[in-house]
């Protein structure tokens, strides 16, 4: 049987919903409804009903108002994006999902060679990985990751000679072999289970010397280890886990490559990170996680939000490890401003400008506690 499909008059509506969804508004399925409803009401007469029922049901916050009228704009009048943002409006970030980058246009018209500064412009580049022999450090992690990557303990639980937990059937059946006498008290305790890992990689212009290894890395961590999550963070937040799922690495990141768009392109972290956790079946891929955030933390601006959204992140994980190429050394103390915000809710803010760095840190997690 054919799934049910919406009345064609509902369309446009339903799909400025999840145009909402998709830069970082949180729209509950209750909130849809409520929407279509008012829209019934009203008639709608013009835009303007539909803007006003929006605006009444949908319940954009009010610092984000300015980014709910350009996506009402561009939606509903068909006006263009890099026309219409300016100012505060530039704040408002896409969310793509894998298979959506070949709905966006693959070259843009200026790109940032040189890397070297940060820049809120976005830019829609494709982008080619070249085929490499697996490095050390690639190696070890893969060698090492079952023993050494974090783990918690499950609910499930198993025998041990010591353990929180009596184990009563296994007691009881030894008991009938010795008359019913007690002669020892087997335990039990809880069953050690891989920690989740979310791992989020800074695609911009200023960390295109790093892109490549980072993507590599993360695929070998997505291999070696389960419940592994990868997103890319630049003027766009890209979720790239299926296609890093992939056993050949070279079929893993040429399907990454084709996901993503905005590589080499602007620096919008904060923002980024506001959408991750303002999409419910993101946020909880940090709950209980460790998760990572490769970037340099060059955001250009106010870095008021890249704060917020660190600590909310900081919050929900067990524990939120910072690598930036920055970083020099165990005496490394930040400098730009955005870092020095998000120092306060980093649990470990380390090297990342080399494999061998960053493998390092994530098998040397498997010791550590909870933040």
């Amino acid at each position: 049987m054919s799934e049910p499909r919406l009345p064609r008059a509902v369309e446009i509506f339903v799909s400025f919903v999840t145009l909402l969804r998709l830069n970082g508004f949180a729209v509950a399925p209750e909130q849809t409804v409520a929407f279509l409803a008012a829209i019934e009401l009203l008639g709608p007469n013009s835009l303007d009903d539909i803007h006003r029922a929006g605006l009444a049901t949908l319940a954009p916050p009010p610092e984000r108002r300015a980014a709910y009228d350009v996506l009402f704009d561009i939606h509903f009048l068909g006006h263009e994006a890099p026309d219409q943002l300016s100012g505060e409006e530039e704040d408002v970030v896409r969310l793509q999902e894998e298979g959506r980058g070949s709905d966006e246009p693959l070259f843009a018209e200026e790109q940032n060679e040189s890397g070297l500064a940060a820049t809120r412009a976005e830019a829609l580049v494709a982008r080619r990985f070249a085929t490499r022999a697996t490095g050390d450090a690639l190696r070890r992690l893969a060698r090492e990751a079952a023993a050494k990557l974090p783990r918690r303990r499950g609910h499930r639980r198993m025998r041990a000679r010591r353990g929180a937990f009596a184990d009563l059937r296994r007691t009881l059946r030894e008991s009938v072999r010795h008359d019913g006498e007690v002669m020892r008290l087997r335990r039990l305790k809880r069953r050690p289970r891989p920690r989740k890992l979310l791992v989020l990689i800074d695609v911009s212009g200023s960390m295109k010397a790093r892109t490549e290894h980072n993507m590599r890395l993360a695929h070998a961590l997505v291999q070696a280890a389960p419940n592994v999550e990868v997103f890319t963070l630049g003027t766009r937040l890209t979720r790239v886990s299926r296609a890093l799922r992939l056993k050949r690495r070279e079929q893993a990141m040429a399907a990454a490559a084709h996901v993503v768009s905005d590589w080499d392109g602007g620096t919008r972290i904060g923002e980024a990170l506001k959408a991750f956790l303002a999409v419910p079946r993101f946020s909880t891929y940090a709950r209980g996680a460790a998760v990572f955030v490769i970037s340099d933390g060059l955001e250009r601006g106010d870095p008021s939000a890249l704060c917020a959204a660190a600590e909310k992140l900081s919050l929900r994980s067990w524990r939120l490890s910072w690598l930036t190429p920055l970083a020099s050394g165990p005496a490394f103390r930040p400098q730009t401003e955005a870092l020095m915000a998000i120092e306060p809710f980093v649990d470990d803010m380390v090297a990342g400008g080399s494999d061998m760095a960053i493998v390092e840190h994530i098998l040397s997690l498997g010791q550590r506690s909870a933040a």
